[in-house]
């Protein structure tokens, strides 16, 4: 099977640590043109991460006609602009999230793809992980009972000023960053939509970000997620389900090392065990299934539509944080 040729927009620390090393050993996928407005960078880069072409602008790259799709790892601000751009020229896309800054972008983007009969997948990776499949089976087949309660903890240490993650006016902070992901996995597992929602935040004095927040998802019959995300706190990450019958306990639910076995502790009647699923590099599992379905022109596995109920969630989120009360889910 001939490869799908990969077009990146920028030098994304975020490639360079996490995909560009397993797709080496993709057979779907093939590192092929780098874009950065800094062609010095773009070279360097490009020599590490074994790309063959370099383009001084993402427009150069989105006009090569020998990119089969292009990934988007841009800052959260331009995500709008170059999804549109790589559906104007025809590119499949899968771009990091959050996909866009609020759900009216994301259904602007998904219908901007939509009308060009272009795909588009938001990258979360996460979800393509063995041990998140065997969390979300253990769920639906009701062995820890109803689930009742989803808790996350997200946080890590960043107080670079430089740092985009760090600025406001690139759509920076806490809950776009990592809060995307507590509101995306409460929606997996619960394999539902929250209906309403609350939240608190304090904002960095200087950054101006919201820096620590904590939110609750209500899900309805008595069902509810909450979460605490802080961008300037010790690195720490665990997602815990509970329901009438039983909890289960996922040991590091994102940033999953490629190289040891995912562990997923379920406790019930019955007593407590620790499921270890196969090692796995989630990134090289979500980028091969994306490209799968590129070539067989199929749904994407995670359809555009969750995307935008994700972003739907975090408005509400960002809203109750300025009223102060629980703000209502919006349904698009």
């Amino acid at each position: 099977m001939k490869k799908l040729r990969l077009g990146v927009l920028g030098c994304s620390g975020h490639y360079a640590l996490r995909i560009a090393a397993p797709l080496k050993s993709s057979k779907m996928v093939e590192p092929y043109a780098l874009a950065s407005r800094d062609k010095a960078k773009a070279e360097e880069f490009a020599k590490a991460s074994h790309f063959s072409k370099i383009y001084g602008s993402y427009e150069a790259l989105l006009a090569d006609t020998d990119v089969d799709f292009v990934y988007i790892p841009l800052p959260n601000h331009l995500h709008l602009e170059y999804i549109k751009k790589a559906a104007d020229a025809g590119k499949p896309v899968i771009c990091e999230k959050p996909l866009c800054l609020n759900a009216t972008e994301a259904v602007e983007a998904a219908a901007y793809c939509q009308k060009s009969s272009v795909p588009l997948m938001e990258a979360f990776m996460y979800r393509f992980h063995p041990q998140w499949i065997r969390a979300k089976e253990i769920v639906g087949v009701g062995e820890i009972g109803g689930l009742m309660s989803v808790n996350c903890h997200f946080s890590y240490m960043n107080k670079d000023a430089n740092n985009i993650r760090n600025k406001t006016d690139t759509g920076g902070g806490a809950i776009y960053d990592i809060g995307c992901y507590a509101v995306s996995s409460a929606r997996f597992l619960f394999g539902s939509e929250p209906v309403r929602a609350i939240c608190t935040l304090v904002r960095d004095q200087v950054f101006k970000t919201d820096a620590l927040a904590s939110g609750i998802l209500d899900f309805g019959g008595d069902r509810a997620s909450t979460f605490t995300v802080c961008t300037q706190m010790y690195p720490c990450q665990r997602v815990t389900a509970i329901g009438t019958g039983g909890s289960l306990s996922i040991e590091i639910p994102f940033n999953m090392y490629p190289d040891i076995p995912g562990k997923v502790t379920v406790s019930t009647g019955v007593g407590q065990r620790l499921i270890e699923t196969e090692n796995a590099d989630q990134y090289l599992l979500e980028f091969d299934a994306f490209s799968e379905s590129v070539i067989q022109k199929t749904e994407m596995p995670t359809p555009v539509s969750d995307a935008i109920a994700n972003m739907a969630a975090l408005d509400a989120l960002f809203k109750s944080a300025e009223t102060g009360k629980w703000e209502t889910v919006q349904r698009y």
